[in-house]
């Protein structure tokens, strides 16, 4: 119903801002002065319009998809997806990463790695776009290694890697699946580096917790220098989110990314151990 309000209201707006555009001048500059204004301002109206028919088949188009959203069903959604998808052929980035989010969101990453090999035959780029999502899914199935292996690939010098926000996020992800896979010493290495220079607040503080509550029980001979990088990672994300409000309102920023939110039960425990 909120997409229905939205959509609504957008209509009654951009009418509203329409019938005010062309009655004000008439009112304000008298009606010469309006004919001469709308002959070099005329194309306003057509643009208007335009773009509120463009959202409106926009919603109109997707109108399910929002509705099965919004009730959050699911099982529906999928279903939905999946024809779009593998029956219709629509390999598009936006409906690949909602389709793979929501198989998280049922804990069926199986389904998520099927996903993943069919876009290898028929849009393999598209992988790319969900590297956070099709890596997860391998940590979830408990093919650690394996998981380490995509995410190495997409570090800076591996043969998939692409700049861009997620860049960060992917050598945590490394990181985590080198420790699950209890490649201890790799792991250590890589969140060391998050921890001296990342510049998220949330994985700086992830990398600092488990350098500090894991790294440095696992590897003893390493155990001062680990819990000395975890203090300075902890004091780095303490000048930027100075309190726990400001680490839980970055968290609520976040919540709506799958990849981020299935970290939950470690975010809450980084907080505590940053803020303590």
């Amino acid at each position: 119903m909120k997409f229905r309000v939205f959509i609504i209201f957008f209509n009654v707006f951009l009418v509203f801002f329409l019938a005010l555009v062309c009655i004000l001048p008439f009112a304000a500059l008298g009606r010469d002065l309006a004919l001469n204004f709308w002959k070099t301002n005329w194309y306003a109206v057509p643009l208007v319009l335009v773009i509120l028919a463009a959202v409106d088949i926009y919603f109109a188009v997707n109108g399910r998809i929002f509705f099965l959203l919004e009730k959050e069903d699911w099982p529906a959604l999928v279903q939905l997806l999946e024809e779009k998808v593998f029956h219709r052929g629509r390999y598009t980035s936006r409906l690949v990463k909602l389709l793979a989010n929501t198989y998280l969101v049922l804990s069926d990453a199986g389904s998520v790695t099927e996903l993943e090999k069919k876009l290898a035959i028929n849009k393999s780029r598209l992988i790319g776009g969900s590297a956070l999502i099709f890596g997860a899914a391998r940590i979830l199935n408990k093919d650690h290694q394996g998981a380490a292996e995509f995410f190495s690939s997409r570090l800076p010098g591996g043969e998939n890697h692409k700049a861009g926000a997620q860049s960060e996020w992917i050598r945590w992800y490394f990181g985590f699946s080198l420790l699950l896979a209890r490649n201890f010493a790799s792991a250590a290495d890589t969140f060391t580096i998050l921890a001296r220079e990342g510049r998220d607040g949330i994985l700086t503080g992830l990398s600092a917790y488990f350098l500090d509550d894991n790294l440095a029980r696992f590897l003893p001979r390493r155990s001062a220098e680990l819990r000395e990088t975890a203090a300075e990672g902890k004091e780095r994300v303490r000048q930027t989110l100075k309190r726990r409000i400001d680490w839980n309102r970055e968290l609520k920023r976040l919540e709506t990314e799958v990849y981020a939110a299935i970290l939950s039960s470690y975010t809450g425990k980084a907080g505590d151990f940053v803020y303590a």
